[in-house]
């Protein structure tokens, strides 16, 4: 029975093409068979999770809490690349500011939890909140901004990597507001129960990456420069700033 590899669904098609790469890299190097598994929603992911499906995943930080604290799983690295949030209306809006929104304005936005925090935190200048503003759940930043294209949405929450993977024809559709810049929260490679054992091992692989042509290709096609390695100390801080910032 194979292991089951998942990634947190944030990613367009194209992204999961070189995840699918990169589960073939990492077939190579544990000398292990990995099937990768993606997910069409985060409920569906999280309930493949609760059942005892996934065994290595590429985490958003507030799955990650779930993960570590009740899933046993343990955090292995992280891309030197921090998770941001943007803002974003249709181009033809008249809003050129957070501050411009009014309240009873329709928020399209994922069920990506840190992502929908740090979009609220981000309309806080305008005193928008869950209660004067209601809020559209979308499948994926793709169907985020087709809900803003087709103006069945007045503003959308992206993680700002899916925003920037639109292709050029969707973002001249859309108008960016303002993205977040706190640069300490990340996604993590996170290995489960089964695999708790091969943690040392694979974060040496994931460090000499950037050290090898291949290796190299590969983390350009993720849009990462290197990995570095994630100890429980600083796994168990970010879990406590996502806590802090959801409170």
């Amino acid at each position: 029975m194979p292991y089951q590899f998942t990634v947190s669904p944030d990613f367009g098609p194209d992204q999961l093409a070189n995840w699918h790469i990169f589960n073939t890299w990492l077939q190579r190097q544990l000398a292990i068979d990995i099937h990768f598994e993606t997910f069409g929603s985060f409920d569906a992911q999280r309930q493949a999770i609760s059942e005892g499906k996934v065994d290595i995943i590429y985490a958003n930080p507030y799955d990650a809490s779930f993960l570590v604290r009740e899933k046993g799983f343990v955090a292995v690295a992280s891309p030197h690349h921090s998770d941001e949030t943007t803002v974003a209306v249709p181009a033809d809006s008249p809003v050129d500011s957070i501050e411009s929104l009014e309240a009873g304005c329709r928020i399209a936005q994922t069920d990506d939890p840190d992502i929908s925090m740090m979009g609220m935190i981000l309309l806080e200048p305008a005193d928008l909140h869950s209660g004067n503003t209601k809020t559209l759940v979308q499948d994926s930043y793709i169907q985020v901004a087709k809900a803003l294209i087709q103006n069945n949405a007045d503003v959308g929450f992206f993680l700002s990597d899916a925003y920037e993977g639109l292709s050029n024809l969707v973002k001249s559709q859309l108008k960016p507001l303002v993205s977040s810049d706190i640069q300490i929260v990340s996604h993590a490679l996170l290995l489960g129960p089964p695999l708790l054992d091969r943690r040392e091992e694979l974060q040496d692989r994931l460090q000499a990456m950037s050290e090898q042509p291949q290796g190299k290709n590969l983390l350009d096609s993720l849009g990462f420069k290197d990995w570095k390695p994630v100890d429980e100390e600083e796994m168990e801080f970010m879990i406590d700033l996502i806590d802090a910032l959801a409170a």
